[in-house]
């Protein structure tokens, strides 16, 4: 199977071409950016497609993070697969940017749960917890830091994620520590692609996973705002 994996959704704007089949990633880049994922995006898929010497009508299916993460990033991201997966006609492949950064560390990590931690801001962390076979123990939410150290109740975890490093600093003194932290700004761009080649695409599709609404709140129109004054 050959899979175009995308991440925009975090500090990152990521591309790979994955050949199951040879068990590699053919080619793959990563730049660390907060913003310019949209000019960034395109021009990088099509130097990583060039690089793996694949057409796009070669791919079986498209891999993107749909969140929680940017909103921007998160529509820069998706818009493309689909648009991608549209004209390639091959189905496009939705994947959680906390079960990305959790692949990488189930199988490796022993017994220890695995908490995927991303910063929300306002005191507050998107995170979801498993355990070490990967099965899930909490599911994809929303908290204040507090509330998800609270909620880790499973032994020593392994944090991972760009808030892994904050839940750290936080955690209790008087509890079992933290076995690892991994301060990943964004998810392994290698295991997106891995995720959306073992994903079903009829039960994982290509649109946004925010768990809150946006922050900025759009403006009222003049005559709404003039009737309310």
């Amino acid at each position: 199977m050959m899979i175009l994996a995308i991440d925009t959704a975090l500090e990152a704007c990521a591309a790979a071409v994955l050949d199951t089949d040879a068990g590699e990633l053919l080619a793959q880049e990563q730049l660390l950016m907060k913003r310019g994922h949209a000019e960034t995006l395109m021009p990088m898929i099509a130097r990583v497609m060039q690089s793996a010497n694949v057409a796009f009508t070669a791919l079986d299916r498209i891999a993107v993070t749909v969140g929680p993460g940017s909103f921007t990033g998160l529509r820069v991201g998706i818009s493309a697969a689909r648009g991608l997966a549209l004209a390639a006609k091959r189905p496009a492949v939705g994947l959680t940017t906390l079960s990305a950064y959790a692949a990488a560390i189930v199988g490796r990590s022993g017994t220890a749960p695995v908490i995927s931690a991303i910063d929300a801001r306002h005191d507050h962390a998107y995170f979801q917890i498993v355990a070490g076979d990967g099965s899930q123990l909490v599911q994809p939410g929303i908290a204040p830091i507090d509330e998800v150290i609270a909620a880790s109740q499973f032994g020593a975890p392994h944090l991972v994620g760009n808030a892994a490093r904050i839940l750290a600093d936080r955690w209790p003194k008087d509890g079992p520590q933290p076995v690892a932290v991994d301060a990943q700004p964004a998810p392994d761009i290698s295991w997106v692609a891995w995720l959306g080649a073992a994903a079903n695409p009829d039960a994982n599709p290509a649109r946004p996973f925010y768990l809150k609404a946006p922050d900025a709140k759009p403006a009222a129109p003049p005559l709404a705002q003039a009737a309310s004054s």
